[in-house]
Protein backbone atom coordinates (compact mmCIF):
# COMPACT_ATOMS: atom_id res chain seq x y z
CA UNK A 1 0.00 0.00 0.00
CA UNK A 2 2.90 2.88 0.79
CA UNK A 3 4.62 1.68 -2.17
CA UNK A 4 1.31 2.69 -4.56
CA UNK A 5 0.59 5.75 -2.35
CA UNK A 6 4.27 6.38 -3.28
CA UNK A 7 4.12 5.95 -6.80
CA UNK A 8 0.59 8.38 -7.34
CA UNK A 9 2.46 10.86 -5.26
CA UNK A 10 5.28 11.21 -7.52
CA UNK A 11 2.57 11.02 -10.31
CA UNK A 12 1.16 14.31 -9.32
CA UNK A 13 4.50 15.99 -8.31
CA UNK A 14 5.81 15.26 -11.98
CA UNK A 15 2.19 15.88 -13.64
CA UNK A 16 2.35 12.91 -15.08
CA UNK A 17 0.05 10.22 -16.15
CA UNK A 18 -0.21 6.55 -16.63
CA UNK A 19 -1.81 4.10 -18.84
CA UNK A 20 -2.14 0.93 -19.98
CA UNK A 21 -0.55 0.55 -23.42
CA UNK A 22 -2.72 -0.91 -26.12
CA UNK A 23 -2.62 -4.50 -27.08
CA UNK A 24 0.35 -5.10 -24.75
CA UNK A 25 -1.27 -3.90 -21.77
CA UNK A 26 1.78 -2.96 -20.25
CA UNK A 27 2.08 0.70 -17.75
CA UNK A 28 3.24 3.60 -19.88
CA UNK A 29 4.01 6.75 -17.58
CA UNK A 30 3.87 9.77 -20.06
CA UNK A 31 3.34 13.81 -19.47
CA UNK A 32 0.03 15.29 -18.52
CA UNK A 33 0.94 18.08 -21.26
CA UNK A 34 1.97 15.68 -23.60
CA UNK A 35 -1.04 13.36 -23.53
CA UNK A 36 -3.43 16.83 -23.64
CA UNK A 37 -1.59 18.18 -26.84
CA UNK A 38 -2.07 14.32 -28.69
CA UNK A 39 -5.79 14.46 -27.54
CA UNK A 40 -6.02 18.28 -28.86
CA UNK A 41 -4.42 17.25 -32.11
CA UNK A 42 -6.32 13.84 -32.82
CA UNK A 43 -9.36 16.39 -32.41
CA UNK A 44 -8.51 18.49 -35.04
CA UNK A 45 -7.20 15.94 -37.44
CA UNK A 46 -10.39 13.95 -36.98
CA UNK A 47 -13.23 16.54 -36.34
CA UNK A 48 -15.04 13.53 -34.73
CA UNK A 49 -16.16 15.63 -31.56
CA UNK A 50 -18.33 18.64 -30.86
CA UNK A 51 -18.57 20.06 -27.38
CA UNK A 52 -21.94 20.34 -25.53
CA UNK A 53 -22.96 23.04 -23.21
CA UNK A 54 -24.52 21.05 -20.80
CA UNK A 55 -24.92 17.45 -19.65
CA UNK A 56 -26.96 15.48 -22.02
CA UNK A 57 -27.75 12.35 -19.98
CA UNK A 58 -31.79 12.74 -19.21
CA UNK A 59 -32.26 14.13 -22.88
CA UNK A 60 -30.98 11.08 -24.20
CA UNK A 61 -32.49 9.04 -21.77
CA UNK A 62 -36.15 10.13 -22.88
CA UNK A 63 -35.01 9.82 -26.97
CA UNK A 64 -34.13 6.02 -26.21
CA UNK A 65 -37.30 5.62 -23.94
CA UNK A 66 -39.40 7.39 -26.95
CA UNK A 67 -37.64 5.71 -29.90
CA UNK A 68 -38.23 1.93 -27.88
CA UNK A 69 -42.03 2.49 -27.23
CA UNK A 70 -43.18 3.63 -30.47
CA UNK A 71 -41.12 0.51 -31.94
CA UNK A 72 -42.98 -2.05 -29.61
CA UNK A 73 -46.55 0.33 -30.32
CA UNK A 74 -45.79 -0.23 -34.11
CA UNK A 75 -44.63 -4.20 -33.99
CA UNK A 76 -41.23 -3.85 -35.33
CA UNK A 77 -39.53 -5.11 -32.18
CA UNK A 78 -40.97 -8.02 -30.16
CA UNK A 79 -41.84 -7.49 -26.01
CA UNK A 80 -38.70 -9.56 -24.98
CA UNK A 81 -36.34 -7.13 -27.50
CA UNK A 82 -38.35 -3.81 -25.76
CA UNK A 83 -37.66 -5.09 -22.72
CA UNK A 84 -33.70 -5.77 -22.73
CA UNK A 85 -33.23 -2.83 -24.52
CA UNK A 86 -34.92 -0.35 -21.92
CA UNK A 87 -32.69 1.14 -19.97
CA UNK A 88 -33.18 2.05 -16.23
CA UNK A 89 -33.08 5.27 -15.49
CA UNK A 90 -31.91 4.79 -11.86
CA UNK A 91 -28.73 3.16 -13.18
CA UNK A 92 -27.97 5.39 -16.20
CA UNK A 93 -24.38 7.16 -16.46
CA UNK A 94 -22.75 9.31 -18.45
CA UNK A 95 -20.48 7.54 -20.92
CA UNK A 96 -16.56 9.06 -20.27
CA UNK A 97 -13.95 8.90 -22.72
CA UNK A 98 -10.06 7.90 -22.73
CA UNK A 99 -7.36 7.40 -24.55
CA UNK A 100 -4.86 4.61 -24.20
CA UNK A 101 -0.79 5.18 -25.64
CA UNK A 102 0.06 3.27 -28.73
CA UNK A 103 3.72 2.98 -28.47
CA UNK A 104 4.14 0.28 -30.66
CA UNK A 105 3.69 3.06 -33.37
CA UNK A 106 5.96 6.20 -34.09
CA UNK A 107 5.36 8.87 -31.75
CA UNK A 108 3.50 7.18 -29.11
CA UNK A 109 -0.18 8.03 -30.98
CA UNK A 110 -3.51 7.58 -28.74
CA UNK A 111 -6.15 5.51 -28.88
CA UNK A 112 -9.50 6.65 -28.40
CA UNK A 113 -11.88 4.61 -26.17
CA UNK A 114 -15.49 5.44 -24.94
CA UNK A 115 -16.59 3.63 -21.19
CA UNK A 116 -20.24 3.35 -21.10
CA UNK A 117 -21.47 -0.26 -19.01
CA UNK A 118 -24.51 1.70 -18.21
CA UNK A 119 -25.59 4.31 -20.99
CA UNK A 120 -28.92 4.53 -22.09
CA UNK A 121 -28.43 3.66 -25.58
CA UNK A 122 -25.76 0.39 -24.12
CA UNK A 123 -28.53 -2.17 -23.78
CA UNK A 124 -29.51 -1.32 -27.77
CA UNK A 125 -25.86 -1.78 -28.89
CA UNK A 126 -25.52 -5.01 -26.91
CA UNK A 127 -29.35 -6.08 -28.69
CA UNK A 128 -27.62 -5.15 -32.65
CA UNK A 129 -24.47 -6.48 -31.80
CA UNK A 130 -26.28 -9.97 -30.64
CA UNK A 131 -28.37 -9.91 -33.41
CA UNK A 132 -26.60 -8.86 -36.75
CA UNK A 133 -22.91 -10.13 -35.69
CA UNK A 134 -23.65 -13.93 -36.49
CA UNK A 135 -25.09 -12.64 -40.04
CA UNK A 136 -21.91 -11.16 -40.96
CA UNK A 137 -20.01 -13.63 -39.78
CA UNK A 138 -22.32 -16.51 -41.57
CA UNK A 139 -22.33 -14.45 -44.90
CA UNK A 140 -18.72 -12.65 -44.90
CA UNK A 141 -16.52 -15.42 -43.42
CA UNK A 142 -14.94 -16.00 -47.18
CA UNK A 143 -13.11 -12.97 -47.03
CA UNK A 144 -12.73 -12.80 -43.17
CA UNK A 145 -9.65 -13.66 -41.18
CA UNK A 146 -10.46 -14.94 -37.92
CA UNK A 147 -6.91 -15.29 -36.29
CA UNK A 148 -3.58 -16.49 -37.13
CA UNK A 149 -4.41 -19.59 -37.25
CA UNK A 150 -6.94 -19.22 -39.66
CA UNK A 151 -4.58 -17.08 -41.54
CA UNK A 152 -2.09 -20.07 -41.88
CA UNK A 153 -4.57 -22.41 -42.90
CA UNK A 154 -5.60 -19.94 -45.72
CA UNK A 155 -1.59 -19.46 -46.55
CA UNK A 156 -1.26 -23.28 -46.85
CA UNK A 157 -4.47 -23.62 -49.11
CA UNK A 158 -2.91 -21.20 -51.29
CA UNK A 159 0.73 -22.91 -51.90
CA UNK A 160 -0.82 -26.23 -52.13
CA UNK A 161 -2.48 -25.36 -55.29
CA UNK A 162 0.59 -23.82 -56.65
CA UNK A 163 -0.13 -20.32 -56.51
CA UNK A 164 3.08 -18.61 -54.50
CA UNK A 165 6.15 -17.95 -56.41
CA UNK A 166 9.25 -16.67 -55.32
CA UNK A 167 8.43 -13.31 -56.31
CA UNK A 168 4.80 -13.55 -55.02
CA UNK A 169 4.12 -10.39 -53.27
CA UNK A 170 3.16 -10.04 -49.41
CA UNK A 171 1.20 -7.21 -48.88
CA UNK A 172 -0.63 -5.77 -45.59
CA UNK A 173 -2.02 -2.29 -44.60
CA UNK A 174 -4.11 -1.25 -41.98
CA UNK A 175 -7.12 1.57 -41.89
CA UNK A 176 -6.52 4.92 -40.07
CA UNK A 177 -9.04 5.14 -37.51
CA UNK A 178 -11.51 2.97 -38.70
CA UNK A 179 -14.12 3.67 -35.62
CA UNK A 180 -13.73 7.52 -35.92
CA UNK A 181 -13.84 7.98 -39.92
CA UNK A 182 -17.22 5.96 -40.29
CA UNK A 183 -19.64 8.45 -42.01
CA UNK A 184 -22.46 7.76 -39.62
CA UNK A 185 -25.40 7.79 -42.22
CA UNK A 186 -23.90 6.24 -44.92
CA UNK A 187 -22.85 3.11 -42.57
CA UNK A 188 -26.53 3.14 -41.54
CA UNK A 189 -27.42 3.13 -44.72
CA UNK A 190 -24.89 0.33 -45.77
CA UNK A 191 -25.90 -1.59 -42.95
CA UNK A 192 -29.35 -1.79 -44.56
CA UNK A 193 -27.97 -2.79 -47.96
CA UNK A 194 -26.82 -5.40 -46.23
CA UNK A 195 -29.52 -7.00 -44.77
CA UNK A 196 -31.94 -6.64 -47.69
CA UNK A 197 -28.71 -8.43 -50.07
CA UNK A 198 -29.17 -11.50 -47.72
CA UNK A 199 -32.77 -11.63 -47.68
CA UNK A 200 -33.43 -10.30 -44.09
CA UNK A 201 -36.36 -7.94 -43.94
CA UNK A 202 -36.46 -9.33 -40.18
CA UNK A 203 -33.89 -10.24 -37.73
CA UNK A 204 -35.22 -12.06 -34.99
CA UNK A 205 -38.85 -10.14 -34.76
CA UNK A 206 -36.83 -6.99 -34.99
CA UNK A 207 -37.82 -5.31 -38.47
CA UNK A 208 -35.45 -3.54 -41.04
CA UNK A 209 -36.74 0.30 -39.82
CA UNK A 210 -36.27 -0.90 -36.62
CA UNK A 211 -32.61 -1.64 -36.97
CA UNK A 212 -31.78 1.33 -38.67
CA UNK A 213 -33.68 3.58 -36.16
CA UNK A 214 -31.93 1.77 -33.50
CA UNK A 215 -28.46 1.60 -35.05
CA UNK A 216 -29.03 5.65 -35.79
CA UNK A 217 -29.56 6.71 -32.04
CA UNK A 218 -26.95 4.17 -30.90
CA UNK A 219 -24.55 6.75 -33.12
CA UNK A 220 -25.83 9.99 -32.79
CA UNK A 221 -26.60 9.51 -29.05
CA UNK A 222 -22.72 8.67 -27.93
CA UNK A 223 -22.35 11.53 -25.63
CA UNK A 224 -19.68 11.34 -23.14
CA UNK A 225 -17.49 13.26 -20.23
CA UNK A 226 -13.65 14.27 -20.87
CA UNK A 227 -12.01 16.64 -19.59
CA UNK A 228 -14.78 17.75 -17.22
CA UNK A 229 -16.75 19.20 -20.61
CA UNK A 230 -19.43 17.21 -22.19
CA UNK A 231 -19.33 16.27 -25.99
CA UNK A 232 -21.10 14.36 -29.00
CA UNK A 233 -19.38 12.40 -31.42
CA UNK A 234 -20.69 13.47 -34.99
CA UNK A 235 -18.11 10.90 -36.73
CA UNK A 236 -17.66 7.06 -36.82
CA UNK A 237 -18.49 5.07 -33.47
CA UNK A 238 -17.65 4.85 -30.03
CA UNK A 239 -14.45 2.20 -29.80
CA UNK A 240 -16.01 0.31 -26.35
CA UNK A 241 -19.62 -0.10 -28.36
CA UNK A 242 -20.38 -3.56 -29.53
CA UNK A 243 -22.46 -2.51 -32.54
CA UNK A 244 -19.64 -0.14 -33.18
CA UNK A 245 -17.49 -3.14 -34.37
CA UNK A 246 -19.89 -5.06 -36.44
CA UNK A 247 -20.93 -1.95 -37.95
CA UNK A 248 -17.36 -1.25 -38.74
CA UNK A 249 -16.75 -4.53 -40.17
CA UNK A 250 -20.21 -4.27 -42.11
CA UNK A 251 -18.44 -1.23 -43.54
CA UNK A 252 -15.80 -2.72 -44.29
CA UNK A 253 -17.52 -4.99 -46.48
CA UNK A 254 -18.95 -3.20 -48.72
CA UNK A 255 -15.99 -1.36 -49.05
CA UNK A 256 -13.39 -4.02 -50.00
CA UNK A 257 -15.82 -5.40 -53.06
CA UNK A 258 -13.70 -4.30 -56.01
CA UNK A 259 -10.32 -5.61 -53.97
CA UNK A 260 -12.30 -9.04 -53.41
CA UNK A 261 -13.43 -9.21 -57.06
CA UNK A 262 -9.83 -8.24 -57.96
CA UNK A 263 -8.11 -11.53 -56.18
CA UNK A 264 -10.15 -13.55 -57.01
CA UNK A 265 -10.47 -12.74 -60.15
CA UNK A 266 -6.40 -13.61 -60.13
CA UNK A 267 -6.57 -16.37 -57.75
CA UNK A 268 -4.82 -14.19 -55.11
CA UNK A 269 -5.69 -14.62 -51.56
CA UNK A 270 -7.55 -11.39 -49.66
CA UNK A 271 -8.59 -11.36 -45.99
CA UNK A 272 -9.87 -8.91 -43.81
CA UNK A 273 -9.32 -8.62 -39.64
CA UNK A 274 -11.34 -5.54 -38.96
CA UNK A 275 -9.38 -2.77 -40.14
CA UNK A 276 -5.87 -5.05 -40.61
CA UNK A 277 -5.72 -6.75 -44.38
CA UNK A 278 -4.00 -9.49 -46.24
CA UNK A 279 -2.99 -10.06 -49.52
CA UNK A 280 -0.85 -11.62 -52.09
CA UNK A 281 -0.56 -10.70 -55.48
CA UNK A 282 1.83 -12.18 -58.42
CA UNK A 283 1.83 -8.44 -60.27
CA UNK A 284 4.92 -6.04 -60.77
CA UNK A 285 5.49 -4.24 -57.77
CA UNK A 286 4.33 -1.20 -60.01
CA UNK A 287 0.76 -2.59 -60.68
CA UNK A 288 0.67 -3.69 -56.73
CA UNK A 289 1.16 -0.14 -55.96
CA UNK A 290 -1.13 1.60 -58.62
CA UNK A 291 -4.14 -0.89 -56.88
CA UNK A 292 -3.55 -0.31 -53.78
CA UNK A 293 -3.33 3.53 -54.59
CA UNK A 294 -6.43 3.32 -56.17
CA UNK A 295 -7.74 1.33 -52.94
CA UNK A 296 -6.55 4.68 -51.02
CA UNK A 297 -8.86 6.36 -52.86
CA UNK A 298 -12.12 4.65 -52.85
CA UNK A 299 -13.90 6.43 -49.85
CA UNK A 300 -12.89 9.94 -48.43
CA UNK A 301 -12.78 8.58 -44.83
CA UNK A 302 -10.94 5.57 -45.54
CA UNK A 303 -6.91 5.82 -45.97
CA UNK A 304 -4.40 2.82 -45.60
CA UNK A 305 -0.84 2.95 -44.40
CA UNK A 306 0.50 -0.40 -46.29
CA UNK A 307 3.69 -3.00 -46.52
CA UNK A 308 5.03 -4.79 -49.06
CA UNK A 309 7.13 -7.50 -49.36
CA UNK A 310 8.81 -10.88 -48.95
CA UNK A 311 8.41 -11.30 -45.38
CA UNK A 312 5.96 -9.30 -43.35
CA UNK A 313 3.84 -9.49 -40.54
CA UNK A 314 -0.28 -9.98 -39.98
CA UNK A 315 -1.83 -9.98 -36.28
CA UNK A 316 0.64 -11.92 -34.31
CA UNK A 317 2.12 -14.00 -37.31
CA UNK A 318 5.27 -13.61 -39.14
CA UNK A 319 5.36 -14.67 -42.72
CA UNK A 320 8.11 -15.27 -44.92
CA UNK A 321 8.34 -16.09 -48.91
CA UNK A 322 11.52 -17.68 -49.15
CA UNK A 323 12.00 -18.39 -52.60
CA UNK A 324 9.20 -19.47 -53.15
CA UNK A 325 8.03 -20.92 -49.82
CA UNK A 326 6.07 -19.56 -46.60
CA UNK A 327 7.91 -19.74 -43.51
CA UNK A 328 5.61 -18.52 -40.38
CA UNK A 329 6.66 -17.44 -37.08
CA UNK A 330 5.08 -15.83 -33.70
CA UNK A 331 5.58 -12.42 -34.44
CA UNK A 332 6.47 -10.36 -31.42
CA UNK A 333 5.92 -6.50 -31.95
CA UNK A 334 9.66 -4.79 -31.18
CA UNK A 335 7.83 -2.64 -28.26
CA UNK A 336 6.33 -5.75 -26.66
CA UNK A 337 7.59 -6.45 -23.17
CA UNK A 338 8.17 -10.04 -21.71
CA UNK A 339 5.62 -9.59 -19.04
CA UNK A 340 2.78 -11.74 -18.41
CA UNK A 341 0.86 -12.40 -15.21
CA UNK A 342 3.67 -12.75 -12.49
CA UNK A 343 3.75 -16.34 -10.57
CA UNK A 344 3.97 -14.33 -7.35
CA UNK A 345 0.61 -12.85 -7.72
CA UNK A 346 -2.52 -13.86 -6.30
CA UNK A 347 -4.53 -15.60 -9.48
CA UNK A 348 -5.82 -18.67 -9.22
CA UNK A 349 -3.61 -21.32 -10.37
CA UNK A 350 -5.07 -22.57 -13.34
CA UNK A 351 -4.25 -18.67 -14.73
CA UNK A 352 -0.56 -19.76 -14.99
CA UNK A 353 -0.80 -23.11 -16.41
CA UNK A 354 -3.40 -21.61 -18.78
CA UNK A 355 -0.74 -19.00 -19.93
CA UNK A 356 2.13 -22.06 -20.68
CA UNK A 357 -0.40 -23.90 -22.69
CA UNK A 358 -1.33 -21.34 -24.99
CA UNK A 359 1.80 -20.20 -25.15
CA UNK A 360 2.72 -23.62 -26.54
CA UNK A 361 -0.68 -23.83 -28.91
CA UNK A 362 0.43 -21.14 -30.33
CA UNK A 363 4.36 -21.41 -30.79
CA UNK A 364 3.60 -25.20 -32.33
CA UNK A 365 0.41 -24.11 -34.55
CA UNK A 366 2.46 -20.50 -35.97
CA UNK A 367 6.11 -22.31 -35.93
CA UNK A 368 6.32 -23.56 -39.61
CA UNK A 369 9.35 -25.46 -38.92
CA UNK A 370 11.19 -27.01 -35.72
CA UNK A 371 13.75 -24.46 -35.95
CA UNK A 372 11.38 -21.55 -35.50
CA UNK A 373 9.54 -23.73 -33.11
CA UNK A 374 12.54 -24.44 -30.79
CA UNK A 375 13.58 -20.52 -31.22
CA UNK A 376 9.93 -19.84 -29.57
CA UNK A 377 10.05 -22.45 -26.95
CA UNK A 378 13.57 -20.68 -25.83
CA UNK A 379 11.74 -17.45 -25.73
CA UNK A 380 8.76 -18.37 -23.48
CA UNK A 381 11.19 -19.88 -20.93
CA UNK A 382 12.74 -16.89 -20.36
CA UNK A 383 9.70 -15.20 -20.34
CA UNK A 384 8.21 -17.30 -17.49
CA UNK A 385 11.47 -17.10 -15.54
CA UNK A 386 11.73 -13.55 -15.90
CA UNK A 387 8.49 -12.79 -14.47
CA UNK A 388 9.46 -15.06 -11.30
CA UNK A 389 8.05 -18.88 -12.73
CA UNK A 390 10.19 -21.72 -11.19
CA UNK A 391 12.21 -23.86 -13.69
CA UNK A 392 10.52 -27.45 -12.18
CA UNK A 393 7.07 -25.89 -12.71
CA UNK A 394 8.28 -24.44 -16.36
CA UNK A 395 9.47 -28.09 -16.76
CA UNK A 396 6.58 -29.81 -15.30
CA UNK A 397 3.91 -28.40 -17.43
CA UNK A 398 5.84 -28.67 -20.85
CA UNK A 399 6.04 -32.51 -20.08
CA UNK A 400 2.65 -32.69 -19.20
CA UNK A 401 1.42 -30.61 -22.36
CA UNK A 402 3.56 -33.00 -24.51
CA UNK A 403 2.12 -36.21 -22.56
CA UNK A 404 -1.37 -35.52 -23.61
CA UNK A 405 -0.48 -34.75 -27.59
CA UNK A 406 1.98 -37.35 -28.14
CA UNK A 407 0.43 -40.57 -29.36
CA UNK A 408 3.00 -42.90 -30.23
CA UNK A 409 5.74 -44.38 -27.83
CA UNK A 410 8.70 -41.93 -28.84
CA UNK A 411 9.36 -39.56 -26.28
CA UNK A 412 9.15 -36.34 -27.67
CA UNK A 413 9.64 -34.41 -23.50
CA UNK A 414 10.11 -31.73 -23.19
CA UNK A 415 11.38 -30.94 -26.56
CA UNK A 416 11.12 -32.35 -29.67
CA UNK A 417 13.83 -32.92 -31.99
CA UNK A 418 12.68 -34.49 -34.40
CA UNK A 419 11.17 -32.90 -37.65
CA UNK A 420 9.03 -35.31 -39.12
CA UNK A 421 7.34 -35.76 -35.68
CA UNK A 422 6.59 -32.04 -35.28
CA UNK A 423 5.29 -31.95 -38.82
CA UNK A 424 2.90 -34.55 -37.69
CA UNK A 425 2.24 -32.78 -34.27
CA UNK A 426 1.56 -29.91 -35.72
CA UNK A 427 -0.96 -30.88 -38.22
CA UNK A 428 -2.81 -32.57 -35.92
CA UNK A 429 -2.64 -28.91 -33.74
CA UNK A 430 -3.89 -27.01 -37.23
CA UNK A 431 -6.82 -29.10 -38.05
CA UNK A 432 -8.17 -28.18 -34.51
CA UNK A 433 -10.65 -25.38 -34.50
CA UNK A 434 -9.37 -22.27 -32.06
CA UNK A 435 -11.28 -20.56 -29.02
CA UNK A 436 -12.13 -17.60 -31.79
CA UNK A 437 -13.83 -19.99 -34.31
CA UNK A 438 -15.58 -21.77 -31.68
CA UNK A 439 -17.27 -18.61 -30.59
CA UNK A 440 -17.93 -17.86 -34.47
CA UNK A 441 -19.55 -20.86 -34.79
CA UNK A 442 -21.67 -20.38 -31.48
CA UNK A 443 -23.05 -16.83 -32.72
CA UNK A 444 -23.67 -18.34 -36.22
CA UNK A 445 -25.63 -21.25 -34.41
CA UNK A 446 -28.03 -18.94 -32.79
CA UNK A 447 -28.95 -17.35 -36.01
CA UNK A 448 -30.18 -20.75 -37.17
CA UNK A 449 -33.51 -22.37 -36.55
CA UNK A 450 -35.26 -25.84 -38.23
CA UNK A 451 -35.86 -24.68 -41.60
CA UNK A 452 -32.72 -22.70 -41.90
CA UNK A 453 -29.79 -25.14 -41.30
CA UNK A 454 -28.15 -25.04 -44.84
CA UNK A 455 -24.56 -25.34 -43.55
CA UNK A 456 -23.18 -27.95 -45.04
CA UNK A 457 -19.93 -26.43 -45.49
CA UNK A 458 -19.00 -25.94 -41.34
CA UNK A 459 -19.20 -28.47 -39.46
CA UNK A 460 -18.06 -26.98 -36.37
CA UNK A 461 -21.84 -24.85 -36.61
CA UNK A 462 -23.37 -28.16 -36.96
CA UNK A 463 -21.83 -29.34 -34.01
CA UNK A 464 -23.33 -26.13 -32.04
CA UNK A 465 -26.54 -26.01 -33.08
CA UNK A 466 -27.16 -29.87 -32.45
CA UNK A 467 -25.18 -29.61 -29.02
CA UNK A 468 -27.77 -26.37 -28.19
CA UNK A 469 -30.71 -28.55 -29.25
CA UNK A 470 -29.62 -31.24 -26.54
CA UNK A 471 -28.90 -28.42 -23.95
CA UNK A 472 -31.10 -29.06 -20.64
CA UNK A 473 -33.11 -25.53 -19.87
CA UNK A 474 -32.20 -24.09 -16.60
CA UNK A 475 -34.17 -21.40 -14.79
CA UNK A 476 -32.25 -18.13 -13.58
CA UNK A 477 -29.08 -19.17 -12.45
CA UNK A 478 -27.91 -18.36 -9.22
CA UNK A 479 -24.40 -16.94 -9.15
CA UNK A 480 -22.00 -16.94 -6.09
CA UNK A 481 -18.81 -14.83 -6.67
CA UNK A 482 -15.88 -14.70 -4.06
CA UNK A 483 -12.61 -12.96 -3.76
CA UNK A 484 -9.65 -15.55 -5.05
CA UNK A 485 -7.55 -16.61 -2.07
CA UNK A 486 -4.99 -19.72 -1.98
CA UNK A 487 -7.14 -21.18 1.23
CA UNK A 488 -10.62 -20.91 -0.83
CA UNK A 489 -8.71 -23.11 -3.80
CA UNK A 490 -11.57 -26.36 -3.33
CA UNK A 491 -14.53 -23.69 -2.07
CA UNK A 492 -16.63 -24.31 -5.78
CA UNK A 493 -16.34 -28.46 -5.46
CA UNK A 494 -17.61 -27.77 -1.81
CA UNK A 495 -20.60 -25.44 -2.66
CA UNK A 496 -21.52 -27.92 -5.42
CA UNK A 497 -21.53 -30.87 -3.51
CA UNK A 498 -22.65 -29.10 -0.47
CA UNK A 499 -25.60 -28.36 -3.34
CA UNK A 500 -26.29 -31.32 -4.97
CA UNK A 501 -26.77 -32.98 -1.40
CA UNK A 502 -29.60 -30.25 -0.45
CA UNK A 503 -31.25 -30.70 -3.16
CA UNK A 504 -31.16 -33.58 -5.18
CA UNK A 505 -34.25 -34.80 -6.44
CA UNK A 506 -35.90 -31.56 -5.96
CA UNK A 507 -37.12 -28.93 -8.38
CA UNK A 508 -33.85 -26.49 -6.97
CA UNK A 509 -31.71 -28.64 -9.16
CA UNK A 510 -33.17 -26.87 -12.19
CA UNK A 511 -31.51 -23.99 -11.27
CA UNK A 512 -28.15 -23.32 -12.50
CA UNK A 513 -25.52 -23.08 -9.90
CA UNK A 514 -22.61 -20.95 -10.98
CA UNK A 515 -19.72 -20.44 -8.72
CA UNK A 516 -16.61 -18.25 -9.73
CA UNK A 517 -13.79 -16.15 -7.85
CA UNK A 518 -13.11 -12.61 -8.66
CA UNK A 519 -9.33 -11.64 -8.31
CA UNK A 520 -8.05 -9.27 -6.11
CA UNK A 521 -7.51 -5.64 -7.21
CA UNK A 522 -4.05 -5.32 -9.21
CA UNK A 523 -2.20 -2.52 -9.94
CA UNK A 524 -3.82 -1.74 -12.62
CA UNK A 525 -7.09 -0.78 -10.97
CA UNK A 526 -4.89 1.22 -7.96
CA UNK A 527 -2.74 3.26 -10.45
CA UNK A 528 -4.81 3.76 -13.33
CA UNK A 529 -8.07 6.22 -13.42
CA UNK A 530 -10.09 6.74 -16.78
CA UNK A 531 -13.04 7.54 -15.43
CA UNK A 532 -13.40 11.63 -13.84
CA UNK A 533 -13.92 11.40 -9.61
CA UNK A 534 -17.05 11.99 -7.70
CA UNK A 535 -15.73 14.98 -6.78
CA UNK A 536 -14.65 16.25 -10.29
CA UNK A 537 -18.11 15.12 -11.49
CA UNK A 538 -19.75 17.25 -8.42
CA UNK A 539 -18.01 20.04 -9.28
CA UNK A 540 -19.11 20.15 -12.89
CA UNK A 541 -22.67 20.06 -11.40
CA UNK A 542 -22.39 23.51 -9.56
Amino acid sequence: IKFIHSIKRKLRKTDSIIRVTDKSGIFHIGSTLDYDEKVQRYQVKTNAYIQLSSDPLMDTFYKVVSLLNNLRTKQQITQWQHTKMMPDKNKIQLAYLYFIPKPHKTGTPLRPIVSGMNTPTTKISKMLDRLIRPLFDQYVKQTTIIDGVHLIRQLDKYVSLGLLKPSTHLCTFDITDLYTMLPQEESIAILKQFLIRFNHTHVRGMSINAIESLARIVLTENVFIYGNKYYRQIKGGAMGSPFTLTLANIFMWHWEQKLVEKQKASNELYGRYIDDIFLTSNDSIESLHDMLENANNYHLNIKLTREVGSCVSFLDVQINNQDGNITTSVYHKEASEPYIVPFKSDHPRHIFENIITTSLLRAIRYSSTLQAFNHEIRALKLMLIYNSYPSRYIYHYLKKFFQQLSATSISILPMIHDENEYVLLRSKLLSKPTPSEHARASRIATTLDNKHQNISVDPLVHAKVHKSDNITTFTCPIIIHYTHESRYAHYKSIIHKAWFESFYRTPVMMTKLIVGSRNNPNLTKELVRHNPSKHEKRKKKQ
